[in-house]
């Protein structure tokens, strides 16, 4: 594990195997790069990270893995957007995908096979969401995967509700040559469904569980009622694959989600999603658990390269 100067910040890397990933744990526990070396020399970049002058809003690079939590994606009270209602009635702020990611985290451990960082809420994270918790990230890498755990333990007296998840930005095309035509991505997906503008779930186009990542519908869909909680990225011809796997601990596996999404066709990325339910969670109650004072709750995301 090395030591990295990065825009005025340390970021460290690791080598493990043919594989190299960056992070700089302590802004928003953000992992920002992953890529492999191949048999001929060359390197292929797994995520993304785009070039950036500063890392004072990082929360906005479009790049790495940034963190939703509590929440993902934009909720909503009543049509106001933005906002969530709590179980004791209050109306409160929630930024677009929660909290962590513009967040600070202090490093818990730091080791060759990864890291750990707990979220520290400065004071309008903690007027937000005014909860007893702690809430950890951490990471362990692999030659060809990687393993990222999500941890809320409730130190309170009330239940903590939450629906949390990650924003892959995956590099694509992976191979000189390729378009997103090449890709076919996989789910055992039994909804899709999209949001309306005042934050409701309705029903999203028809695609099939087999759709290659070209077809515009597959951007801003949500794929949920999972029959497995495994789905993969497959590269035409070469079958080289992104396999992913997805898990909980202490909650039910109910209403997990995988979002696709990117900015334009023009993009060097494309996101997989894997969340823990739908976004606006807190209004819905589609993809909301709560963790019980006492209690920990986790979610699991593996991603091996095949």
């Amino acid at each position: 594990m090395e030591r990295i100067p990065y825009l005025g910040h340390t970021i460290f890397k690791w080598q493990v195997g043919a594989s190299s990933f960056l992070a700089l744990p302590e802004k928003g526990a953000r992992l920002m790069n992953w890529n492999v070396t191949l048999g001929d020399g060359s390197v292929r970049d797994i995520i993304y990270w785009p070039e950036v002058e500063n890392l004072d809003t990082i929360a906005s690079v479009r790049g790495g893995n940034p963190i939703l939590f509590p929440f993902n994606g934009r909720t909503y009270d009543r049509g106001a957007i933005h906002q969530w209602r709590a179980e004791d009635g209050v109306q409160r702020p929630m930024p677009m995908h929660g909290l962590a990611r513009q967040g600070k985290f202090n490093l818990t451990r730091l080791d060759e096979g990864g890291f750990s960082a707990q979220f520290i809420p400065d004071e309008a994270a903690k007027a937000a969401y005014p909860y007893d918790y702690e809430f950890v990230v951490s990471y362990r890498f692999d030659p060809l995967a990687l393993f990222v755990e999500l941890q809320l333990t409730n130190h309170g007296r009330a239940p903590i509700p939450w629906s949390a998840g990650h924003h892959f930005y995956f590099t694509l095309p992976w191979s000189s040559g390729r378009t997103r035509r090449d890709y076919t991505l996989e789910t055992t997906a039994t909804k899709h469904l999209q949001r309306d503008d005042k934050g409701q779930l309705v029903p999203g186009p028809r695609v099939n569980n087999r759709e290659t990542l070209d077809t515009p519908a597959l951007v801003d869909l949500i794929h949920t009622g999972l029959k497995r909680e495994v789905f993969a990225v497959t590269e035409a011809g070469t079958g080289n694959r992104l396999f992913f796997r997805t898990s909980m601990a202490g909650s039910s596996a109910k209403d997990f989600a995988v979002v696709t999404w990117t900015q334009d066709e023009k993009s060097p990325f494309y996101c997989v999603e894997p969340w823990m339910g739908p976004p606006n969670a807190p209004e819905t109650k589609v993809g909301l658990h709560h963790v019980a004072p006492g209690q920990t709750q986790k979610f699991y995301v593996e991603i091996s390269l095949g």
